[in-house]
């Protein structure tokens, strides 16, 4: 059910569902994801069950502030602070090490957990209400079927997960892709996703380099290699491939030959040939533009019943690194 999430009693309703062990969806800036109170481990259960997610695949705890988060932790590293002092609340999640015993289903059965606090006004509200109950924190993974596209809207939940359930309506989420992922728990900084945040902008905060994800980094949200996908095939191709196969499609054909019958879908910022027949949509040149939409786009190729969909490659600055990342797990599917 739909309920208002700029309306005090709606987060109430909320909040009293959460500390009584049931399901939530609500938005942050990012996207929408699907809530449990992360200290019980038969809540967080059922957010397994309904997205259909294996159970060691680690969940992501949202808190009101770094006071909140430290109960979760065993330590708290300076990295992690520098951080979370930085960029919460905001798109940014830590991976630190967890306390012994507690929220181990949130973990994945891990001995590390991953913490943040979102920017969302209603996200904000909820979890200080929930707190005010009770709850230390909101295990909350993207609010859909496991390995899907995430949502960005309420209406895209509810079509994911139906209608019983509790879903607040905060708008459209603002960055459209999931927070960025550091791993502050083995004394250097790892960088295990990237999104909306630059890496260059993580460095300066740090002061050191960002390492890349090696085989000893800790199972993370949205880590796997194929993610993020519709139900049509996703190619990532580069502009002079793409450009060269759209001229392809478009040449004349022997009237004879058979004809595709494959729905296809362009994705580019490179326009199309004049008479092509399929589904064109423009890629934003700026990268946080294409990340508020990306999902979007894909979720409208799905329901048109788009078979096949060309991308064009982002460009290889690093503020698209989030955008590149998405699509190309989308593309292993």
């Amino acid at each position: 059910m739909l309920l208002d999430g700029h309306d005090p009693l709606a987060i109430a309703v909320a909040a009293d569902a959460l500390a009584a062990g049931e399901l939530v969806a609500f938005p942050t800036e990012t996207v929408y994801g699907l809530g449990a109170r992360a200290d019980d481990d038969a809540a967080v259960a059922r957010i397994f069950a309904a997205k259909g997610r294996p159970t060691n695949h680690p969940l992501i705890v949202h808190v009101t502030d770094a006071s909140a988060a430290r109960l979760f932790c065993a330590a708290w590293p300076d990295l992690a602070q520098r951080l979370v002092a930085a960029f919460w609340p905001g798109p940014m999640t830590v991976i630190v090490p967890r306390a012994h015993g507690f929220a181990t289903a949130s973990a994945g059965g891990q001995a590390t957990i991953g913490l943040r606090s979102p920017s969302h006004p209603v996200a904000l509200a909820l979890l200080r209400a929930a707190a005010a109950r009770g709850v230390p924190g909101v295990a909350a993974p993207s609010a859909n079927r496991f390995g899907r596209l995430s949502p960005t809207r309420a209406a895209h939940v509810v079509a994911e997960l139906g209608t019983d359930l509790r879903v607040l309506d905060g708008g459209d989420c603002d960055v459209g892709i999931e927070s960025t992922i550091v791993d502050c728990s083995r004394g250097r900084p790892v960088l295990l996703r990237p999104g909306s945040l630059t890496r260059g902008a993580i460095e300066a905060v740090l002061g050191q380099p960002l390492a890349d994800r090696d085989a000893d980094a800790p199972r993370a949200s949205g880590t796997l290699v194929s993610h993020y996908a519709p139900r049509g095939t996703v190619r990532l191709m580069a502009s002079g491939m793409l450009q060269s196969a759209l001229q392809l499609l478009a040449a004349p054909t022997d009237a004879a030959a058979p004809k595709a019958v494959v729905p296809l879908a362009v994705y580019s910022r490179l326009p199309v040939p004049s008479g092509f027949a399929g589904v064109h949509q423009v890629m934003p040149s700026r990268a946080d533009l294409a990340a508020h939409e990306l999902f979007n786009v894909l979720r409208r190729f799905d329901d048109l019943g788009v078979q096949l969909i060309w991308v064009e490659e982002p460009p290889t600055g690093p503020e698209w690194d989030g955008v590149r990342d998405r699509l190309r797990r989308a593309c292993a599917n």
